[in-house]
């Protein structure tokens, strides 16, 4: 990968431009993007009538601007940073210092230090700090959209949004407008998401080379982690991955335990890489250096058969419950060990739809259709409860116009599948 010449701004480059540079970013016209996932959400607003939106999650700030700053930190210390969004305004909220982050972006009109209204920053003074920051986001909204506006919020601490509800406005949720908007991509869009499964792949690479006796999880999972930062990715999401009995049941996250001799070894990557596009797919390794055991090619076996079965139906315009009803069944042996979803959203992060199991639809399960430009990950987990390990596996795909297109390239493991 090449370096960028941080220098360059010598020779007339803004530091967005610069950004904007950086080898992943190579083929993709970043601004092109932004502009789309704004209008995207002013389309969405638009559509549920909601006026103004105060949106205070960090993944949701950066697909409406292209903001990137302190993601985890403000995903914790909410409202350190926000976003007032209306049809006409953009007014960035940003963490007192770090104003100059946001220099350059189309995608805003204005910069302000945030008030942070939450009981570490304001201490016993919260309740008055929280009536402080409603009376001067309701004065704004109304100045921009006018008198009863119908405002939507994400979560904050509970004193922000009663105060909020509290100045004559009509708060409703944001999350409906927001994850509607980001369930489809554009083609330039895709070429962001396409460009951190490359980099997550690169990184994967890196870990299965790395497995051997002896290396702890945790040891693993750095190398990993490693790999996506240096490639300019945010963080991993989650801690999953795993070995030999602490493959089953799933989601046990990394720990000390050593590696051993003909494990199986478990991986979600679940990385937030670069561009900040999510890097979603599973794949389960063997230790060696025997063979894997007739009963790990099972479980193999039956993972990989479950996510290509459920691949093969996928289509656009087939509902959610048309999805369900066909995707494969589970033998009642791996049932109880099941991955909670069939398939899921891929954006930035997990996101809307949720593709359930047939056995789950009726109790968890809505309707909706599945569109082209919706990026999808079908899942598979196959562990038998009370068995010693499991198998997890996952791919990602963009639903196309006339069928999937399958975005990730890794490969599953020849000798697991007894080839």
């Amino acid at each position: 990968m090449a370096d960028i010449d941080w220098h360059a701004e010598r020779q007339g480059l803004e530091p967005l431009e610069l950004l904007d540079a950086a080898p992943e970013s190579q083929g993709i016209r970043l601004k092109e993007v932004r502009l789309y996932r704004l209008q995207r959400v002013r389309e969405q607003m638009a559509r549920h009538r909601v006026d103004a939106l105060i949106v205070s999650d960090p993944v949701n700030i950066r697909y409406a601007t292209g903001a990137r700053n302190m993601q985890v930190f403000s995903a914790r210390n909410t409202p350190a940073r926000y976003l007032l969004l209306t049809q006409d305004r953009s007014i960035l909220f940003e963490f007192t210092g770090c104003e100059h982050l946001a220099a350059g972006l189309e995608t805003i009109d204005e910069v302000r230090p945030a008030m942070t209204a939450s009981f570490v920053a304001a201490g016993d003074d919260i309740a008055s700090r929280e009536v402080r920051w409603a009376t001067m986001m309701a004065d704004e909204i109304r100045r921009l959209v006018g008198a009863s506006p119908r405002v939507g919020m994400e979560r904050m601490n509970a004193g922000t949004a009663i105060a909020m509800s509290r100045q004559g406005v009509e708060v409703v949720d944001a999350q409906q407008p927001l994850e509607l908007a980001r369930a489809i991509k554009s083609s330039e869009e895709l070429k962001c998401v396409v460009a951190s499964l490359r980099a997550t792949e690169r990184a994967v690479h890196k870990l299965r080379d790395a497995i051997r006796p002896g290396i702890t999880e945790n040891a693993l999972w750095s190398v990993l982690h490693q790999s996506v930062i240096e490639e300019n990715g945010d963080y991993c999401e989650t801690r999953l991955l795993n070995s030999g009995a602490r493959t089953n049941p799933w989601f046990q996250e990394t720990a000390t335990k050593r590696l051993a001799a003909n494990e199986l070894v478990a991986l979600d990557t679940d990385v937030v890489g670069c561009h900040g596009y999510y890097s979603d797919f599973s794949r389960t390794f063997h230790v060696g250096p025997d063979r894997p055991s007739a009963t790990q090619r099972e479980l193999y076996r039956l993972a990989h058969e479950q996510v290509h079965h459920n691949l093969g139906i996928l289509e656009p315009g087939m509902t959610f419950r048309e999805y369900s009803e066909k995707a494969w069944n589970i033998p009642a042996k791996y049932h109880a060990n099941r991955y909670y979803l069939s398939a899921h959203g891929c954006g930035m992060t997990g996101e809307f739809p949720y593709l359930y199991h047939h056995h789950d639809y009726q109790d968890a399960g809505y309707d909706g259709v599945i569109e082209p430009g919706m990026v999808l990950c079908v899942e598979s987990y196959i562990g038998a409860e009370g068995g010693h390990e499991g198998v997890k596996l996952e791919e990602q795909v963009v639903v196309t116009n006339t069928g999937i297109e399958l975005l990730t390239q890794f490969p599953f493991e020849t000798d697991l599948l007894g080839e």
